[in-house]
């Protein structure tokens, strides 16, 4: 009888287990069936909607703008099958994948889908307001006294005059774009809103975060901890910057104005220490530099620099992006270049971007050829764009000598210390914003940004003000829920700073480790969406991320 029960049980076990493989084999084949069809429908779709994007950012023009919007529309389209949508839902449910690049490939795959499972005449209103509003900004230009300035010209103004009212006047004509696209704004924010309900979220904020693979909660808590570790620092060095600011103006501390901190949001260090960071590269060349330090470091990037535009001209984007045309290699950036230390740091920084894409694994299925997260890419863009004030770097980089290294080192330790607290708070500013303005749109947003420039980067509201100046930053519009991605990116380039320091290299400039390059494409380019975030994270530091490393180099 016992070796009935067991035979019995014996053969009960095969069939489960027999059933099981049955159920994971069937649904692998489903899913590498579904994956193989997508691919063939997906690719050809992502690489229009990338070229069209990207000349309508060149261009300007209302005929590429529609193309844009066109493919844009196309590609979103796929994402919005249904019946697409229940059978990764139904793969998802049923748990028998095993291997891990399906499994990984149907994490992605269906938050793509259930982030447009809604009336594709939603998505495609959604779009046409984007590419109106869009083509408001890239066509703006500053009126100063009858005149037009780019963001350039008002950059420099702001930088480099001493002329309180001359200040005034091209930062007040800056904000002219706010009430051209304000209520533009609200009304896009309420049409995400609208979408992001229909899928079963509070807002748009939170289901952007929680479909990029991010706990809203979790998100607000790094920030507070980050305001927590920089708010009384920061205070201390405002102070700095007030006095400064007043002894060169020649006014109260008390009387200065957003205008007086040499950028149009303060949302970059403004140059309160002895050096001139400007008059090292005006007479370089930011483009072959960047190239022959990436070439120095195994990261050579001639391929994506032959396909870039790298220079002002009429009806292009005054910004600067980067973009994977294909994740087969074709990688662009777009700039607006001049010889001076912000577009050195811009250009350092986009072919960071750059690199993370040109450097994948194509081995890789394209739906995982891509950043781990994306503020991950932030995080090499910003590693590599602070080497733009490193003097140990521009020593090596053939600018200045040893001896003018040693002279500003201090300085410039201290410059990109003020650098990343003030782009702290400015982050604080951005990322409390939106959330707040996609839980309630309908709220005062004048005063709510004015509220948090003040709590946040102390800065005094100028008196009786009341405009869109929040209108004003194009990624509160176009670039949504995605600000606080550079914040946690300056995180992880601190950690990954750590520990390359302790492990790689202990070299100030990195000029020539060509240890770096392989490190970072073998621990953090190649593996692309292989692996959760914070899980590649760890794989390539060994710890998860922590803001422990940031505090170190800027605040302890």
């Amino acid at each position: 009888m016992k070796k009935l029960n067991l035979i019995i049980t014996t053969l009960i076990t095969v069939s489960i287990l027999f059933s099981c493989k049955s159920e994971q084999e069937k649904m692998e084949n489903r899913m590498k069936k579904f994956i193989t069809e997508f691919e063939a429908k997906s690719i050809p779709l992502y690489r229009e909607q990338a070229i069209t994007s990207w000349n309508a950012n060149i261009s300007g023009t209302d005929e590429d703008l529609a193309l844009s919007e066109k493919a844009s529309f196309e590609y979103t389209k796929i994402f919005t099958d249904t019946e697409a949508f229940n059978e990764l839902k139904e793969i998802k449910e049923s748990g028998a994948l095993q291997d891990p690049l399906l499994v990984r490939q149907l994490e992605v795959l269906y938050d793509a889908y259930l982030g447009n499972q809604v009336d594709t005449g939603l998505i495609a209103a959604k779009l046409r307001m984007e590419t109106a509003i869009n083509k408001k900004y890239l066509n703006f230009r500053a009126n100063v006294n009858g005149k037009e300035f780019s963001d350039n010209q008002v950059d420099d103004v702001l930088r480099n005059s001493k002329n309180t009212a001359e200040l005034k006047t091209v930062w007040e004509s800056h904000k002219q774009i706010g009430p051209v696209v304000a209520q533009d704004i609200i009304a896009l924010v309420k049409q995400r809103n609208l979408i992001a309900r229909k899928l079963g979220f509070g807002n748009y904020h939170e289901m952007s975060l929680k479909l990029s693979g991010q706990e809203p909660d979790e998100v607000t808590a790094v920030f507070d901890e980050l305001d927590n570790l920089t708010s009384e620092n920061y205070k201390s060095l405002k102070k700095d910057i007030d006095a400064y600011f007043a002894n060169t103006y020649r006014i109260k501390p008390e009387d200065l104005g957003p205008w007086h901190y040499q950028n149009r949001y303060f949302q970059e260090a403004p140059e309160i220490y002895p050096v001139d960071l400007d008059k090292y590269y005006e007479k370089q060349d930011p483009v072959r530099l960047a190239a022959a330090f990436y070439d120095g470091i195994g990261l050579n990037v001639d391929a994506i620099l032959a396909k870039s535009d790298l220079y002002e001209k009429p009806g292009k984007n005054q910004h600067a992006f980067c973009t994977d045309i294909d994740r087969e290699g074709d990688v662009r950036t777009l700039d607006n270049i001049k010889p001076d230390s912000y577009w050195m740091n811009t250009i350092l920084h986009e072919l960071g971007h750059g690199v993370y894409f040109f450097y994948n694994d194509r081995n890789l299925p394209f739906t995982l050829r891509d950043a781990a997260h994306t503020f991950t890419t932030e995080a090499i863009a910003n590693f590599f764009g602070r080497l733009a004030k490193n003097p140990y770097w521009m020593k090596d980089m053939g600018i200045i000598d040893q001896a003018e290294a040693e002279k500003i080192a201090d300085n410039c330790r201290k410059s990109l210390r003020l650098e990343m607290l003030v782009f702290s708070r400015w982050a604080q500013v951005m990322y409390r914003f939106e959330k707040s303005m996609y839980e309630d749109p309908d709220q005062d947003l004048n005063k709510l940004w004015w509220d948090l420039v003040e709590k946040y980067q102390m800065l005094k509201k100028p008196k009786d003000r009341n405009m869109p100046d929040w209108a004003t930053k194009i990624h509160v519009a176009l670039y949504p829920c995605y600000y606080h991605n550079y914040l946690l990116g300056e995180v992880l380039a601190s950690q990954l700073y750590g520990y390359i320091e302790a492990n790689i290299t202990d070299s100030k400039s990195l000029v020539g480790e060509k240890e770096i390059g392989t490190y970072m494409k073998e621990k953090i380019f190649m593996p692309g969406m292989r692996y959760y975030w914070n899980d590649m994270i760890e794989k390539a530091t060994g710890e998860k991320l922590t803001a422990k490393y940031y505090a170190k180099q800027f605040v302890q």
